[in-house]
């Protein structure tokens, strides 16, 4: 897992430091599933694949914690899509 991916409760979302900057993945939580809402990499930084490996960060952590992935949002369902080894944590 990308040690830099961090789960921070309090705000709801994971997030990615690059540098002064943070990528980051809102989600809101279900009994057995996270529903990841929206992916947000700085303008300045986007192209350069962080929001990939943000997401590719948060599914280690949501698989850690036993619960399904739901994408919330149009990225992440891409990224699911481009990544069939994934899909056992689809809800």
């Amino acid at each position: 897992m990308a040690a830099s991916i961090r789960d921070n409760k309090d705000s709801s979302r994971f997030e990615l430091d690059i540098g002064s900057e943070v990528a980051f993945a809102n989600y809101r939580l279900t009994p057995s599933a996270v529903i990841i809402t929206h992916t947000e990499t700085p303008r300045a930084l986007r192209g350069r694949g962080i929001a990939s490996e943000l997401i590719k960060g948060a599914l280690e952590l949501i698989r850690r914690d036993g619960k399904k992935v739901i994408a919330g949002c149009g990225f992440v369902a891409d990224y699911l899509d481009r990544h069939p080894e994934d899909a056992d944590l689809v809800a």
